[in-house]
């Protein structure tokens, strides 16, 4: 017994066209000043000091890599709570990231 099997996408040809005529022909373009700010978090009572230590890393790697990067820092947002961070620009943002390993990311402009 042979099953006519059904296709997995039960859209028309002139449907499927139309979608992808709705796709951009050109990728935006990317502001130089806007970078991304990875973000390490560091909870509980030695939060401070923890972050401070991290920075020193994220320095370290920049050295190793020489990497165009400037600006790392470290934010105490509560008692318990401190970050450290790394603003590095998007084109640089993906192979960063996954050798660094942030807990999140954000927007940064100067």
């Amino acid at each position: 017994m042979d099953k006519k099997q059904e296709p997995i996408d039960k859209r028309t040809s002139c449907e499927l066209e139309n979608t992808f005529k709705k796709l951009p022909d050109k990728p935006q373009e990317i502001e130089p000043s806007e970078g991304i700010k990875l973000i390490w978090d560091f909870r509980g009572p030695h939060a401070q000091k923890t972050a401070e230590h991290h920075e020193i890393h994220l320095k370290d790697y920049i050295k190793i890599e020489n990497t165009q990067l400037e600006i790392t820092g470290v934010e105490t947002l509560s008692e318990m709570h401190s970050i450290a961070f790394m603003v590095v620009n998007k084109a640089e943002m993906k192979p960063i990231r996954d050798a660094l390993k942030p807990h999140r990311g954000q927007l940064y402009q100067e």
